[in-house]
């Protein structure tokens, strides 16, 4: 190999990843792949050029086709199967024709035999590279507008929910059970038509199933289905909300709340995938995606034998934490001025607007009931306004409160305050032992049903003095 001198310089080195079984040729070509300004990694056989290339973000692979345990054509196979965008250069010692074109309609972007020419590698190199800048771009924009398509009705720009929908994103195009957690009023269900809007069932149904609102006596008809004369009332067939989810996604609302006995059915439809309708002696299979949404605490449902940890396990292959309005403070103008917005338009009021005390008292408040509060609060806002401008805002009362007022009148002193039976702190190391017990010992787990991450919930244990726990 010869080299032309020319080196190439920016604000980053790009990775190049040389992977060849001959280590001659990997430390030659290193040597000016670094010399034109450029970071190399070298991987000796397939395997390590593949585990190198999911471990960091390598720009272009330089890649020989004869390796030992996976060769070229695995590695390029394993990278379009699984998604992995890097442009390919083919350095081979062969010289026949059949497997240049093989290669190319493999994907690769270059075929280059040795010895090869220096000047070629390093032109060859500046166009794959800069073809994966675009590409890179493209990728890029084609992400964001999708995300801008498929979030179109949740508003907000803070970093809480921008997190939460790249979350979304990442498990939309997988065929993995979400749990969705968060507060009442927080936006669940639209996450969840969200996901499906972005997954490959989008084409199928959604269907929305209040858990809450089941007894168990309906139970099996309404969620298996039930044929003519199963019983008495039963003058038609029924199609049940599994069998309406075919090949599609079927989200249970409330699922903490779902009764003990339905419990149990619900877990065989998940394990199975399989249904019997009422009064069929036949089973069903059934193709459906389960996204399940919940207020409640599934740690203490759980410790209390009022939610199965089977079914928990189930639901929860991919948990989703959707932040509460308190969280996302820069969002709360922004919602707000699209609820009177919305507001004025639907009434064909003139544009209106927040003063700033108002804009105030809204940024200070920790709106409890969520999005679903703030959207009261403004329309009431808007019927009760003098004039275009909202000066004064009245939450709901809460507990005999005008949170919203709280600036004007407050509360009263008694003489002797009640002390809380347990501080918040005591609170939250009650929780994280009840967790890591229903967990079994497990941090992964426990943090999971705590809907915290493993850092977080590193941190609590140095400070509630829990460090044993790390230990099992």
């Amino acid at each position: 190999m010869r080299y032309s001198g020319v080196k190439i310089t920016g604000t980053k080195k790009c990775n190049v990843l040389i992977a060849d079984d001959d280590e001659t040729s990997r430390r030659v070509v290193s040597h000016f792949v670094s010399k034109m300004g450029y970071q190399p990694h070298l991987a000796s056989d397939g395997e390590e050029c593949i585990r190198k290339a999911q471990e960091q973000e390598m720009n272009v692979l330089l890649l020989d086709i004869s390796m030992p345990k996976k060769n070229g054509f695995d590695v390029m196979s394993y990278f379009k199967e699984n998604g992995i965008t890097i442009p390919v250069i083919v350095v081979t010692s062969s010289h026949e024709i059949p497997l240049a074109v093989k290669c190319i309609k493999m994907g690769a972007f270059e075929y280059l035999t040795k010895p090869v020419s220096i000047e070629r590698l390093e032109i060859v190199l500046r166009n794959a590279l800069a073809e994966s800048q675009l590409q890179n771009e493209v990728f890029k924009l084609q992400k964001e507008l999708k995300s801008k398509e498929l979030f179109q009705n949740i508003i907000g720009k803070s970093h809480a929910i921008r997190d939460t929908m790249e979350q979304a994103m990442k498990v939309m195009e997988t065929d993995l059970n979400v749990l969705i957690l968060g507060e009442s009023g927080t936006g669940k269900e639209m996450f969840a038509q969200s996901i499906h809007n972005g997954s490959k069932r989008k084409n199928g149904p959604f269907v929305s199933v209040n858990c809450a609102a089941i007894s168990s006596d309906l139970a099996d008809s309404l969620l298996f289905g039930h044929v003519k004369g199963a019983f008495t009332g039963a003058n038609n067939d029924h199609t049940g909300f599994f069998e309406q989810a075919h090949r599609g996604t079927i989200f249970l609302d409330e699922i903490g709340d779902m009764n003990s006995d339905i419990q149990a059915k619900v877990l065989r439809a998940l394990q199975e995938h399989k249904i019997r309708k009422v009064g069929e002696k036949t089973e069903k299979s059934v193709d459906f995606r389960v996204i399940s949404a919940t207020n409640r605490d599934f740690s203490l449902a759980i410790m209390n034998n009022l939610f199965r940890e089977d079914l928990y396990y189930r639901l929860e292959e991919f948990p989703l934490c959707i932040p509460p309005l308190r969280d996302r403070e820069s969002d709360i103008g922004l919602l707000a001025k699209h609820f009177l917005d919305e507001f004025a338009s639907a009434n064909n009021l003139e544009p209106l607007q927040f003063s700033e005390e108002a804009l105030s008292d809204l940024m200070d408040y920790q709106w409890p009931g969520n999005i679903r509060e703030l959207k009261n609060a403004v329309q009431r806002a808007a019927v009760t306004r003098k004039g275009t401008t909202i000066d004064i805002l009245q939450a709901p009362r809460i507990h005999g409160k005008n949170p919203l007022q709280h600036q004007q009148q407050q509360p009263e002193q008694t003489e002797v305050p009640p002390a809380p039976a347990l501080s918040l702190e005591d609170h939250e190391r009650e929780a994280i032992m009840k967790a890591y017990g229903v967990s079994r010992g497990n941090l992964t787990r426990t943090a999971k049903v705590l809907g915290i991450g493993r850092a977080t919930l590193y941190r609590k244990l140095d400070k509630f003095k829990l460090q044993h726990l790390k230990n099992g």
